[in-house]
């Protein structure tokens, strides 16, 4: 799958939050990776202050980022199929992380 063809994909996945919560976010830059060097098989990595964790300070801070990292994600899909169902399901895993909710909360919900 091309490049392109991954990040398209990534903007479905992002279309795919309800108004109401896509509403909601703000400072938050998503981004495409081939891979995370330090931990090469993640598929998706949030990296900032949760919404629910933020207070007068976070004012002025640099956008949070969520990166999806294509090249984990190829590697344990078999068809294009799959890899459009992982990245929709990285990318809502990584956005709960900007609301809060944790890997564990994930996993029962079933956002593993």
């Amino acid at each position: 799958m091309s490049a392109e063809r991954f990040e398209e994909l990534v903007g479905d996945a992002l279309d795919l939050i309800p108004p109401e919560l896509a509403g909601a976010i703000d400072n938050v830059v998503v981004l495409v990776e081939a891979r995370n060097d330090e931990e090469p098989s993640l598929l998706g990595l949030y990296h900032g202050i949760a919404l629910t964790e933020r207070d007068s300070y976070y004012a002025g801070s640099l956008p949070d980022t969520i990166t999806v990292y294509r090249e984990a994600i190829l590697d344990i899909c078999n068809t294009d199929d799959d890899v459009v169902e992982e990245v929709a399901i990285t990318v809502i895993h990584e956005i709960a992380h900007y609301f809060g909710i944790d890997d564990d909360r994930l996993h029962e919900l079933g956002w593993g």
